[in-house]
């Protein structure tokens, strides 16, 4: 068979893309469907409030942490991103990853829970328990981002074809959804009883019993996935070097419009809604009540997700989606700011609730765009170099992302320092300390976050460029099959075995039919 893939014409190409093709079986798609929703089994929601409140660590302590840890971050991450993308072995590139670092995590995870009986009322500023936190903090973050770089690979080699991927990623978010909020929802509601003494128990208790129980199921769902999953999208037998990493970082444009979308979104400074509903409203369960008119329109968005895709731009997509989401959240800012409406709960909830209906308009397509975007940028590498580099691409991103993160994360501390929040004051704050939490959960993100927004216009891929990346990208997949297939034993051994080729020869062969 010949490396070099056939010709097809701009209407054969369109005809192929577009296609409903299936590669992936229906265990495989259920277990696909639990792991996205083992993502959302857990309560980090509210860690803030755990670290704040019920570890009780300084925010001074907390804003020299994420410092240190974002130089470590650059650091770890080039060095594994090159480990990773050097990766061949007979269960693929990326799940070995995903396997073996799985259940040390969880049990790392879990210790997290137990810091408040081991540092039981110790202040604030105690250092001994800081440098604990510190030090478990920064293990679980280079094993995750081993993990991190992994999935990310993973989920973008799933399938060759555009079309499965985008309806697996929207078929896994559609039916997460319809319980992923329910550990937030129940914790919210126990929460706010815990705090007005109605249930006897402590916030410690509180957290422990719903974090350690989630971490074991989350982690279950995504230990079978990891066992079912196949990489279909085949990877070049040479391995890339680093200078070709850092050649598919610097050419791939879509990869650098998101990069810089995203590095100047993160001018944003805000502390969250559920502060919002907690120290001001007085009741985290108001965040419930006030989504469940919106609920039943977040499940109907993701039918919007197939004609869009056919018809609509992802760059289309991705801006619209965003400036609609901000635009509400200014019109929440600004009627919040009449009258000290933001304290009136008649006036703030039914508007937040209103709101939510025409946020979630857009939810679905929202979600499936944020995947396929990073989806894009990976195929587009391959596409333009003739080999894919997920792990240095994807680092790259991630690198800048942390390093916004940890100078996000620093300033949002000391912002909640300087506006006067004092821990442990659950609702009781000062009226000018409550002004400051309404606007940096609604106004404040916005304005400080919106030109962001402006590289979205640039995103090189429209429509028309897309499906001519995919049409011959899955006839060099073809070819590059054909190649493996034919490979020697010593070549095999560096992508993997035989059979894994075969099977993945076997499942493009459906492009001659």
């Amino acid at each position: 068979m010949s490396d070099e893939p056939q010709k097809l014409s701009r209407e054969e190409a369109l005809q192929y893309v577009h296609q409903d093709r299936r590669y992936v079986g229906s265990k495989e798609t259920a277990a696909y469907i639990m792991y996205d929703a083992s993502q959302s089994l857990h309560i980090n929601k509210y860690e803030e409030r755990f670290r704040w409140d019920v570890i009780k660590i300084d925010f001074r302590l907390i804003a020299i942490q994420t410092s240190i840890g974002g130089v470590w971050d650059i650091i770890n991450d080039t060095i594994i991103a090159t480990i990773v993308e050097k990766t061949r072995t007979r269960w693929g590139k990326f799940r070995p990853y995903m396997l073996f670092l799985q259940i040390p995590l969880t049990i790392l995870g879990l210790w997290k829970w137990l810091l408040p009986a081991i540092f039981p009322g110790t202040s604030a500023t105690y250092l001994p328990k800081w440098i604990v936190y510190f030090a478990m903090s920064v293990i679980e973050e280079t094993a995750n981002t081993f993990k991190g770089i992994a999935a990310t690979g993973l989920m973008g080699t799933i399938t060759p074809h555009p079309v499965e991927r985008s309806r697996l990623i929207a078929k896994a978010q559609l039916v997460s959804s319809l319980f992923e909020n329910a550990p937030v929802l129940i914790f919210g509601l126990l929460y706010d009883l815990t705090i007005n003494n109605k249930t006897g128990w402590s916030l410690y208790h509180l957290f422990a019993g719903f974090g350690i129980p989630l971490a074991l199921i989350s982690s279950g769902m995504a230990f079978f996935f990891f066992i079912v999953s196949r990489e279909r999208v085949a990877q070049s037998i040479e391995k890339p070097s680093v200078l070709m990493g850092l050649k598919a970082i610097i050419n791939n444009k879509p990869m650098l419009i998101i990069v810089l979308s995203e590095f100047l979104g993160k001018f944003s400074i805000g502390t969250g809604m559920s502060n919002y509903f907690i120290d001001v409203l007085g009741a985290s369960s108001y965040q419930t009540l006030v989504g469940i008119p919106a609920s039943p329109v977040s499940y109907i968005s993701y039918s919007f997700v197939a004609p869009l895709r056919r018809k609509v731009s992802t760059k289309a997509i991705w801006l619209f989606s965003d400036l609609w989401v901000d635009f509400w959240w200014l019109v929440v800012f600004g009627v919040g700011c009449i009258n000290k409406n933001y304290q009136n709960k008649l006036v703030m909830l039914p508007l937040l609730a209103v709101q939510e209906v025409f946020r979630m308009l857009v939810y679905g397509p929202s979600h499936v765009i944020t995947e396929e975007l990073r989806n894009e940028a990976m195929d587009y590498c391959e596409w333009k170099n003739g080999y894919r580099a997920e792990a240095m691409t994807g680092v790259a991103k991630e690198l800048v992302t942390k390093l916004m993160n940890t100078a996000q994360s620093t300033v949002n501390n000391l912002v909640m320092q300087k506006i006067g929040y004092i821990q442990g004051n659950i609702g009781n704050q000062a009226e000018k300390t409550k002004w400051w939490i309404f606007a940096l959960a609604t106004g404040i993100p916005i304005f400080t976050g919106i030109i962001g927004n402006v590289p979205k216009f640039f995103y090189p891929l429209n429509q028309k460029k897309r499906d001519q990346m995919y049409a011959e990208l899955l006839l060099r997949r073809k070819a590059m099959a054909g190649r493996v297939s034919n490979a020697s034993a010593e070549e095999l051994a560096q992508i993997g075995d035989a059979e894994r080729a075969g099977e993945y020869l076997k499942s493009l062969d459906e492009l001659e039919k």
